[in-house]
């Protein structure tokens, strides 16, 4: 199919008509309308990609399964899925829209028949940007109430606490009990003794649990807003505005600190970390390889997705970050360098937190594996109980938290900047005036109204839902399987190939071929066949037991699912639906191209009579003033 696709792209072209409505605006509004930002330096471009794929996932969900499925070994299928699965797709998404200038759907042009993954991933972006920005609203929290001589967690005398309340945790005497039946050790969070059913709670598991959070029972009582995190939520929609309000120009800049100076605040706390007692133990733990575990699926199943997680693909972001690249900017070679620097984020945060996992252990007298947790339950359960026991806890705690917003915070609002840039790109009337800043203003306080269903007594269970479904592992590999597809099989792999040749002089390895036609689909159908087999109904445990969610609350979850993929069918057969003629002819006109002449091979141009510039490094005409071809498959 690729081969034929590639046969045939040298025949007929059709001219694009203008809009006659467009006819009617001035020269002025015209050129507003239709110009494009691009990035003010590369720099920009590489610390935009950084900000956004290196997030939150790389501190805590990469060393908490590299620690689930047996420490070093877990590199080894980490590594595999990450060259065979995660790169390609990352590469194909900036290549594919620096070619088209455009953000998460317009650049699907390529392959009209295919739009819908512009649609899928824009929603998927949508509900991203509303569950993700609860995490920096719970550091945002966490780092206020870290202004304070004595940390509010670090001791039993507040009102929230509970006469369970403890920071002098014992183990159970096994040897004097003879009837032993429900004895549980949960690290530093929870144990109950068996014959006295005595129960320990850290301090540090309550202030989440009771003051941050305040539970309710489950998500059948969502409660009242909790009016001291909706405050906090709404300080973080507007601290996210004002970075992205501008467009590319004030987002590029504002990632020059908010994409660097993590990695400071980790070399301190790895500093810190290695000269705590028991630091040793924890990294053993976190690198030594357990090699039975490669025999598990599941550790494959793990690898996989958080390979896709990572690197932020599927979600049209990217896309849209390297949619503001000039046409001929080298963008494979600063690729190359945002992987690396986004695996080497992974493994290093790897050693921070197993340094200090490691001092925990040994300050409690409990294996490690008792006191790693995972999710939220590391960042905000585990991390504070160790900045509690350290020498000048409170200003540790700041500069901790401090960290972890920076490190959510240009994941945010790149993600924010995606979605803006998907719907600009669809409505170029918002590029006129002050139009994007009121769309972005409205899109701000939209995404913050629907948040505040997240900051309610029952919030983590509505976040809880939103986190395993709307941005989930499922849509991800869907979204990575139809775009490999739809440029492999039907736009064309060599085709693609010689188009990135035209923007940056000379062709990727041949490797990237291989992973985008056979390797990659085959992947990521491979997980999605593994999950479906090993699919268990949603639970949250949290450390006095464990939730499992209604049948209705999943159903909620699924549908967002469904939603999300069925962009894309549904759209490929309104597609054809709307075409004209027989199968055959409507089946041609919504797998053509439609593309510009600078973006046409120069056989294609021979082929058509038109002129070759012999200058590749020439820059396009502006975007306005090109005519657009329809390039036949």
């Amino acid at each position: 199919m690729a081969g034929k696709a590639e046969e045939s792209y040298t025949e007929g072209v059709d001219m694009t008509t203008t809009n006659a409505a467009v006819a009617t605006l001035t020269e002025d509004e015209k050129q507003e309308e239709n110009e494009r930002p691009t990035w003010g330096h590369k720099v920009d471009f590489i610390l935009s990609c950084v900000g956004f794929a290196v997030g939150l996932g790389n501190v805590w969900r990469f060393p908490y399964l590299c620690y689930r499925n047996g420490g070093g070994a877990f590199l080894i299928p980490y590594f595999i899925c990450l060259v065979a699965g995660g790169v390609p797709v990352f590469f194909l998404e900036i290549f594919l829209g620096q070619f088209m200038s455009q953000g998460g759907i317009g650049c699907w042009k390529i392959c009209p028949i295919f739009q819908g993954i512009g649609f899928a991933t824009t929603v998927i972006c949508l509900l991203l940007n509303v569950y993700y920005i609860i995490i920096l609203n719970w550091a945002a929290y966490f780092f206020g109430r870290s202004f304070t001589s004595i940390l509010p967690w670090s001791h039993c005398d507040n009102p929230w606490n509970t006469e369970y309340c403890t920071t002098n945790f014992t183990k159970p005497d096994t040897s004097s009990v003879t009837n032993m039946t429900n004895t549980t050790m949960d690290g530093n969070m929870t144990a109950v003794n068996g014959t006295n059913t005595t129960l320990q709670i850290s301090p540090v598991v309550e202030f989440w649990e009771n003051k941050v959070l305040n539970m309710s029972e489950g998500v059948e009582d969502l409660g009242e807003v909790q009016w001291e995190l909706a405050v906090c939520l709404l300080c973080v929609w507007v601290v996210v505005y004002f970075c992205v309000f501008k467009g590319v120009k004030s987002t590029g800049k504002v990632v020059y600190f908010t994409a660097t100076f993590p990695y400071v605040m980790l070399t301190v706390l790895l500093i810190r970390g290695a000269t705590l007692d028991g630091a040793a133990d924890g990294l053993y733990f976190y690198l030594n390889p357990d090699w039975e575990r490669l025999k598990d699926h599941k550790v494959w199943i793990d690898a996989g997705t958080q390979i896709f997680f990572s690197y932020a693909i599927g979600l049209g972001c990217m896309t849209a970050l390297g949619s503001y690249n000039k046409f001929h900017n080298d963008s494979y070679k600063q690729s190359v360098l945002i992987a690396i620097v986004n695996s080497f984020t992974s493994l290093y945060s790897g050693l921070v937190v197993f340094s200090v996992l490691g001092f925990m252990a040994k300050e409690q007298g409990l294996d490690i594996k008792d006191v790693a947790a995972s999710g939220p339950g590391l960042v905000f359960i585990a991390y504070p109980r160790a900045l509690s026991l350290m020498p000048l806890a409170p200003l540790w705690s700041c500069l901790f938290f401090f960290m972890i917003i920076l490190v959510g915070l240009d994941s945010q609002f790149v993600g924010v900047e995606g979605f803006v840039t998907a719907v600009v790109d669809m409505i170029p009337y918002l590029r006129r005036g002050y139009n994007r800043e009121i769309f972005i203003a409205g899109l701000c306080v939209f995404n913050f109204l629907l948040g505040l269903t997240m900051v309610t007594n029952g919030g983590i269970y509505v976040f809880q839902i939103f986190d395993y479904y709307s941005a989930s592992g499922i849509s991800l590999l869907f979204m990575s399987f139809f775009e490999c597809v739809a440029i492999a099989w039907i736009f064309g792999v060599n085709r693609f190939y010689d188009s990135i040749e035209i923007m940056i002089g000379y062709k990727p390895l041949p490797w990237f071929k291989v992973c985008w036609t056979v390797l990659t689909p085959l992947i990521t159908v491979g997980i999605f066949v593994f999950m479906c087999v090993t699919w268990s109904p949603m639970e949250f445990k949290h450390f006095t037991g464990t939730y499992y969610f209604p049948t209705w609350a999943e159903t909620i979850g699924w549908v967002m699912v469904v939603v999300v993929i069925l962009c894309v069918p549904v759209t490929a057969v309104v597609k054809i639906c709307q075409a004209k003629g027989t199968f055959r002819e409507r089946w041609r006109e919504v797998t053509t191209p439609q593309l510009q002449y600078h973006q046409l091979r120069d056989k294609d141009k021979l082929a058509r009579g038109l002129s070759i510039d012999s200058d590749p490094s020439t820059p396009p005409p502006p975007y306005s003033s090109l005519q657009q071809y329809d390039t036949a498959l």
